[in-house]
């Protein structure tokens, strides 16, 4: 995961409880900060939020305003047809990755539960069908890139995405639909070598993102 760096966030000495575990960290002991960033009930009580170290006892207006400043310019689209439970898994990797905004394409109300809160700091917008996410991304200027493994993708490692894109994924099962892959300016897919035909939407969108970052985000290895 990408984590802001010190000069990224400076902040004072930080001096919290002994107790800092895979759940957070206890109240702050000695001075409090003076500085706007931090939140006096977080310091008060303890920060169990799964948030990186760099963000702990920050409002969260803070580190959503601190993420917003460095987002990545690729966005991430969901058709929600059939109310996917892999939808909120996504949104969380759209979070990890720094995605720029999830858009939910189709039903409005999506399963939330493997977001795992995640997107109170990721920007989540709603377009009632394919027809709308495609006018809002001609009107941005930013093609839509098809994920499936469809007749005519194309393997993700021989095609870069683009450094502005749309990635549009469908649903567990069925894939994207018809209306979903003719919108897109080429659909790409991920490389397999077992029995099965498919891997599981949310890992899907995971690696895609990944190699997003890998292509844009990490340089030279």
């Amino acid at each position: 995961m990408e984590r802001p760096s010190d000069e990224q966030n400076p902040s004072p000495e930080q001096n919290p409880s002994p107790e800092h575990t895979t759940h957070g960290v206890g109240p702050w002991i000695g001075d409090w900060p003076d500085d706007p960033r931090y939140d006096r009930e977080l310091l008060e009580r303890g920060d169990t939020r799964n948030v990186v170290d760099a963000y702990r006892y920050w409002s969260m207006e803070a580190i959503v305003s601190d993420l917003d400043a460095r987002r990545h310019p690729f966005h991430v689209a969901i058709e929600n047809w059939q109310h996917d439970m892999n939808i909120g898994s996504i949104v969380r990797s759209a979070n990890a990755f720094l995605a720029e905004t999830v858009h939910i394409v189709g039903r409005r109300r999506w399963n939330k539960r493997g977001a795992m809160v995640t997107d109170r700091y990721q920007h989540v917008v709603h377009h009632e069908d394919v027809a709308a996410l495609v006018s809002w991304a001609a009107e941005q200027g930013i093609p839509i890139i098809g994920v499936d493994n469809v007749e005519g993708s194309r393997p993700i490692d021989e095609v870069p995405l683009p450094e502005r894109c749309i990635l549009l994924f469908g649903q567990e099962g069925p894939g994207l639909s018809d209306e979903a892959v003719a919108a897109s300016e080429r659909v790409v897919e991920i490389r397999q070598f077992g029995s099965t035909r498919s891997i599981n939407a949310s890992a899907a969108a995971a690696i895609v993102m990944h190699e997003w970052i890998r292509t844009h985000a990490l340089g030279p290895i």
